[in-house]
């Protein structure tokens, strides 16, 4: 029995379909928006000189023209190229379309570490005006295809 040349060929090609159908359809997903998050209040719920363990409300504004059901939210926080701190959200909430909802999120932070490091970068050039800072980090999604959002946002802090 003889195998024909084009057989390997046509059994590429029923593996290939399938990938292109995947393919096709995560083209078909909606595109969404990074959210907008906005410091609504901050309370210590404990901490020493090392270390501090705040609750920070957050608001979070979706842009999106659906309801996007969010399974957690992480992200970290520089100053001035330093790291000040790390969240992330305690419990599943919902964001409405074009809408917004509020939700807590746990932060650990260093904040005299970082005041010092950055008070020795300044030392002998005086202190800044102004400090950058970033926001980077990704909304976890309950549902969908597209399971992730990544947000990364920047601006700067003034100090006089």
């Amino acid at each position: 029995m003889r195998l024909s040349a084009a057989l390997p060929a046509r059994l590429a090609w029923i593996w290939a379909l399938p990938l292109l159908g995947l393919t096709g359809c995560a083209s078909l997903a909606p595109k969404l928006e990074p959210p907008k998050l906005t410091v609504v209040g901050v309370e210590l719920v404990s901490g020493d000189l090392l270390q501090q363990r705040f609750k920070a409300r957050m608001r979070v504004d979706n842009p999106n023209d659906r309801s996007v059901k969010v399974r957690s939210i992480s992200y970290t926080l520089t100053l001035g190229g330093e790291e000040l701190g790390r969240g992330l959200s305690a419990a599943a909430f919902d964001i409405p379309a074009s809408g917004s909802a509020d939700f807590d999120m746990n932060v650990t932070a260093d904040l005299a570490g970082t005041v010092l490091r950055l008070m020795d970068r300044a030392r002998g050039k005086g202190l800044p005006d102004a400090l950058t800072y970033r926001l980077r980090g990704e909304v976890k999604l309950a549902q969908g295809l597209a399971r992730t959002i990544p947000f990364d946002e920047t601006g700067t802090l003034r100090l006089r």
